[in-house]
């Protein structure tokens, strides 16, 4: 809340508790002092009418965010429409009703604000898995003390034909089912988060970047794997909690259970391509084949590793297309992101090049480019020159070949490509390029050449005589 939005909840909220605790002195007075039931119920329904209406004012002058005129009419009328039914459930003496309602009016909102109020209060000092336990602990433990006191005053608004209905067998089952059921969810929402978080604080603490080779490998294969745990987390309490409130209420969850694995092997027979992608994830996960934020190549697939579900994988593409790939459909992978990669090239050069100059050169780039500071961590063994490799028609052809870590050695190849060219340039080392030779003595070699252009520029008359004589026609 903004300060000004605080200030005005907190004088509403001290403004309108004061009312309503007058307005319930006055009922109880009554009440003590023996007044008839008719003038109880008159004053009553006229005090509600000063709560209604400060209810009311308080709903159309509170401070909201920007929105459009119309929407935030019609949620105003909506309010005031909602708080008018809740005054006629209360003159009407329907007073289950009635909590119900206030309920559903104001119990979403204190639940909010006591999780925003627990987190700011709790959000500083202690060790970070300590705070974290402390601070679920604390914030579900305040919603689970506010559920509470709701549920006993709800049963407090019971207290109408209670016993009666209490004596019922059937009635009795129910409602403890449905205690049991709410000790449930209440229980399993905290085991969640508190799963939860503690997962979230180990993926936040994985992507912190570290200098060791074996940590980063670790922290990245965490990352890879625990937002699938949190999903198969979050799907095993969801069901655990539904089958033991289920049974709460005296619902026979065996041959739910076994209606469930009937009509789980139907449907295993009828997408045998769903289970084929989520067993080949598995496996895939199992032998480590490829991590979050690695680089691979499948089939006519590659790219980046974004993201898992439980049947694909996201690969972003270099050039920015992101591929959804099902498990099934990956086959092989080749994984360009592990430990180190070697990188080879060859390049041309004339017959009249010394191929021992050339060695010399390139040991003289390899050593510069190890002393770069940008360049140097990247490298694992510098570029080096292998050897000839063949002899082609005009030069001969060399191979080169240098040891970098993953992902870096276009940048690096690049770099050594362009040093080679301006070291070749500086020692006069020629790049191979076709050439031809003409044999003969310089008269002869002068004759060819003017026969030559003698034919070229009679070819080109006929053809621009054929031109003329197309166009005249």
């Amino acid at each position: 809340l903004t300060p000004h939005s605080a200030r005005y909840w907190l004088r509403r909220s001290v403004l309108f508790i004061c009312t309503v605790a007058f307005v319930w002195a006055i009922g109880d007075m009554m009440r003590a002092l023996a007044f008839p039931e008719d003038v109880r119920n008159l004053t009553g329904a006229v005090l509600g009418l000063v709560v209604l209406g400060l209810a009311i004012d308080t709903t159309l002058r509170r401070p909201v965010a920007e929105m459009a005129p119309a929407r935030r009419i019609l949620r105003n009328a909506l309010i005031v429409s909602f708080l008018i039914l809740l005054w006629f459930f209360w003159v009407a003496g329907m007073e289950v009703l009635f909590w119900l309602g206030v309920y559903v009016l104001g119990l979403p909102p204190l639940l909010r604000f006591t999780s925003a109020a627990t987190r700011t209060m709790l959000d500083a000092a202690a060790a970070e898995d300590f705070r974290v336990l402390r601070n679920v602990l604390i914030e579900r433990g305040a919603r689970l003390v506010i559920i509470a006191l709701a549920a006993v005053w709800l049963a407090m608004a019971f207290r109408i034909n209670g016993a009666q209905m209490m004596q019922d067998d059937a009635f009795n089952r129910i409602f403890r089912g449905v205690l049991a059921g709410i000790v449930i969810l209440l229980a399993a929402d905290l085991v969640w988060q508190l799963a939860k978080e503690s997962i979230n604080v180990r993926m936040a603490r994985a992507s912190l970047t570290v200098q060791d080779s074996a940590e980063l490998a670790r922290n990245t294969r965490l990352r890879t794997l625990l937002p699938i745990l949190r999903n198969f987390l979050a799907a095993f309490i969801a069901v655990v909690a539904g089958m033991m409130v289920l049974s709460g209420l005296g619902v026979e969850v065996g041959p739910l259970i076994a209606g469930a694995g009937v009509f789980g092997v139907a449907i295993g027979f009828g997408s045998q391509t769903l289970v084929k992608d989520i067993l080949s994830g598995v496996f895939y996960m199992m032998d480590d084949a490829f991590r979050v934020g690695e680089y691979i190549q499948s089939g006519s697939y590659k790219g980046t590793v974004e993201s898992f579900s439980i049947r694909s994988v996201k690969l972003r593409h270099h050039r920015g297309p992101v591929f959804t790939v099902p498990f099934g459909s990956l086959g092989a992978v080749q994984n360009m992101s592990r430990d180190w990669v070697i990188d080879k090239f060859m390049i041309n050069v004339s017959y009249d090049a010394d191929v021992a100059k050339v060695k010399k050169v390139v040991k003289g780039i390899g050593a510069a480019l190890l002393d770069d500071p940008e360049l140097g961590p990247l490298i694992i063994e510098t570029v080096k020159m292998k050897g000839v490799e063949q002899f082609g028609d005009y030069g001969i052809t060399l191979s080169f070949a240098m040891t970098t870590k993953p992902g870096h050695q276009t940048q690096i190849r690049r770099r050594a490509q362009a040093m080679i060219k301006d070291a070749f340039a500086a020692n006069s080392i020629h790049f191979a390029s076709p050439t031809v030779q003409v044999a003969g003595d310089e008269a002869q070699a002068t004759a060819a050449a003017a026969a030559t252009r003698d034919a070229i520029a009679k070819k080109n008359a006929a053809l621009a005589q054929g031109g003329g004589e197309a166009a005249a026609e």
